[in-house]
């Protein structure tokens, strides 16, 4: 299993749509970062990925975008 982090802000619609989706599918094995409480980690996302934008998905030290991208990464994987 890869080591997968979700990074997203709690009023932000499109990560709210990708909890939605773990939630209903009942994926609990990605660990989740809110940037709005945790400090230094818009930082290490944009280290990371280049952006800080949210919601963002840390596949093993490599980050996606986009909530499409991953409802759709998390469809093919779990």
């Amino acid at each position: 299993m890869k080591n997968l982090k979700l990074y997203y802000k709690p009023t932000c619609p499109y990560c709210l749509k990708v909890l939605r989706y773990m939630d209903e599918n009942k994926i609990e094995t990605i660990e989740l970062l809110n940037v709005d409480e945790i400090d230094g980690l818009r930082a290490e996302l944009a280290e990371k990925g280049g952006k800080t934008q949210v919601p963002a998905l840390d596949i093993d030290g490599k980050i996606m975008y986009e909530s499409d991208d991953i409802v759709e990464y998390l469809k093919a994987n779990f």
